[in-house]
């Protein structure tokens, strides 16, 4: 059988503050193979910025990251600091939420796109440079002009491609897009995500995209992912997942989706989610869910099953009340 390109198993992600012990990614296992683009979906603060930076290895005091996290069979955990850092960009990159902030404001775009690779090793003849940064930004549907340009001269848009030339300047064999489309309006949000797609099928990249929107997820991503408050609630394919939601929270995510004909007509999921710090005992989305099992489902966590091949649930209306 082969192995995922991406193996986390039971990763957990915890901050140590004053208030207690925040949980904002515990015992998360999930694989990602070869070519596939994967959605990791749930509301904000269900954990998915802080699994993405945990991959990343970009979490610091007072978190602390403790699993496995493989790559080609390599565990990123085990990796110096140094082996690590040549690691991002070569063969995981990030695309970070909120373009705007993560530009250098007082470098001109060239620079930033060329700071990474030369970082790496990479090393151009004369006048290569230029053509190189030319090719990067044609990439992804911006002109060689843009490369004497300082971030605060571009739109929005803008912003958010040269941080995608900057990620797939090497060419990873993963990337993670971390709500790429967010601050951006509705027609440069599906520009932008078009040519991700478009760059990820090119180039034959895994992609974990990841974000709030189901719509978006379900024109984009071959797999989805749900998190909530710390937690992996289902795994399967986008396809599956769309036609026959199995987790009651899954379920209400779809629901939440507006209509086409039902103007003004909005689903929500009543209630919040529970906090991180401490969290009590049993199903993190208990208190919100309408098919709870009384006694069961407050007392007692399910644990992640898979039901059949590719498809994973972690609800008790599925393990018999195990």
């Amino acid at each position: 059988m082969k192995q995922p390109l991406v193996e986390i198993k039971e990763l957990k992600t915890y901050f140590y503050v004053k208030a207690g012990t925040v949980k904002a990614v515990d015992g998360l296992t999930l694989t990602l193979d070869t070519g596939i683009k994967m959605g990791l979906v749930g509301e904000s603060g269900s954990g998915k910025t802080t699994m993405a930076l945990a991959i990343m290895r970009m979490i610091r005091p007072p978190g602390t990251i403790n699993g496995q996290i493989l790559l080609d069979g390599v565990d990123l955990l085990k990796l110096s600091d140094e082996e690590m850092r040549k690691t991002r960009l070569s063969k995981i990159a990030m695309i970070p939420q909120g373009a705007m902030n993560s530009l250098n404001p007082v470098a001109r775009v060239k620079n930033q796109i060329l700071d990474g690779m030369l970082d790496h090793g990479e090393r151009f003849a004369r006048g290569e440079e230029e053509k190189r940064v030319a090719y990067l930004l044609d990439m992804v549907g911006l002109q060689p002009k843009v490369a004497n340009m300082y971030p605060h001269e571009l739109s929005g848009g803008m912003k958010q491609r040269v941080t995608a030339a900057i990620a797939l300047s090497m060419t990873p064999k993963v990337l993670i897009a971390d709500e790429p489309t967010s601050a951006l309006d509705v027609v440069i949000q599906r520009e932008v995500m078009e040519m991700i797609t478009r760059l990820v099928n090119d180039l034959n990249l895994s992609m974990i995209l990841i974000g709030h929107d189901m719509g978006l997820m379900a024109q984009s991503v071959d797999r989805l992912a749900v998190m909530y408050a710390g937690h992996l609630m289902e795994v399967g394919s986008t396809r599956e997942m769309f036609a026959d939601p199995l987790h009651p929270y899954t379920k209400a995510l779809i629901s939440s989706l507006p209509v086409l004909g039902n103007r003004g007509v909005f689903h929500g999921i009543p209630g919040v989610p529970p906090s991180v710090i401490n969290p009590p005992p049993g199903c993190p989305f208990a208190s919100r869910c309408p098919e709870v099992i009384p006694g069961l489902c407050v007392t007692k966590a399910p644990a992640l099953q898979e039901l059949r091949p590719g498809r994973l649930v972690s609800c008790h209306l599925y393990d018999g009340g195990k």
